[in-house]
């Protein structure tokens, strides 16, 4: 048993990650599927409602929404009413995670967020989009590694129709309530992602910000070819050896301890039959 509970506490972490990750590619595969039946006129016009929105904000960020401003900002982009408004895809560290409304310790906990005052992503002169993960969790991978990216990298977003690409020409660490490298600059299109640091102590935010570059493979929408391969398939091939490879080893540890048992046993009745004839040895001299 103490051994059972060891090896689960050692695969927590892996398992949970795992599990999360799942999720994660099945929200964004469940967004894309969405995104793709919707028609041009759709697109336009969810597009539009939140350029509108980015431009209400140019002058005076938000960082702090009335019920009103917060209820027209949480309905803006949710387009399967899950309150996912796209994802972001960082080659380099390897991790592809759906983006939701808002930074609430339920969504970081599996996801990333999206900061509220600053702007939607969806690109543009004068927005700046700022998402927020956390990093070190034993749960959740999320942006524990941001900090290999460097100055020159490159990362994506997806929202809508629209895929955006953003080359890193920033980096920064600053105290938590410092806003000021979050600012829109006019002119400017910009992203910045944020996460805690330094790694375990979090008593600061690193932030890694962008700028729009052209994308590298031209205009490319979300669609069906784009999509990563669903988890529902993944899923069993992943598991199927895991279970395989756990019933082979109860197998060989219950071989083992009958084994032993076994052994024990014929110690045993050895010593008791030695234990009788010595017995009987000493009444027969008794006689």
């Amino acid at each position: 048993i103490v051994m059972l509970v060891g090896a689960g506490l050692l695969a927590y972490p892996s398992v949970a990650n795992w599990w999360n990750s799942f999720h994660q590619s099945r929200a964004i595969a469940s967004y894309t599927e969405v995104v793709e039946k919707m028609d041009e006129s759709e697109y336009e016009a969810m597009l539009s409602e939140a350029e509108a929105y980015n431009a209400t904000i140019v002058n005076a960020q938000p960082w702090n929404m009335t019920p009103d401003q917060e209820a027209v900002y949480s309905r803006t982009l949710d387009v399967t009413g899950t309150g996912i408004m796209g994802y972001v895809d960082i080659k380099k560290i390897r991790i592809q995670l759906p983006i939701y409304h808002g930074t609430n310790e339920s969504v970081l906990r599996v996801a990333i967020g999206h900061l509220q005052g600053t702007s939607l992503p969806v690109g543009g002169e004068n927005t700046h989009c700022v998402i927020s993960g956390h990093r070190g969790l034993p749960s959740a991978r999320l942006f524990t590694d941001l900090d290999r990216l460097k100055e020159g990298d490159i990362f994506v977003l997806h929202s809508m129709n629209r895929t955006m690409t953003y080359e890193v020409d920033q980096i920064r660490i600053v105290e938590p309530a410092d806003l000021s490298e979050l600012q829109i600059i006019p002119g400017m299109d910009l992203c910045t992602l944020v996460t805690c640091t330094p790694y375990g102590i979090n008593t600061h935010r690193l932030l890694v910000r962008g700028h729009r570059i052209p994308n590298p493979d031209g205009d490319a929408n979300i669609t069906a070819d784009a999509l990563v391969i669903d988890p529902l398939y993944i899923a069993p091939a992943m598991a199927i050896p895991v279970l395989l490879l756990l019933l082979l080893w109860l197998l060989l540890s219950t071989s083992r301890f009958f084994t032993v048992s076994s052994e024990v046993e014929e110690v045993v009745n050895a010593d008791l039959e030695e234990l009788d004839e010595e017995l009987k040895r000493k009444e027969s001299e008794k006689e």
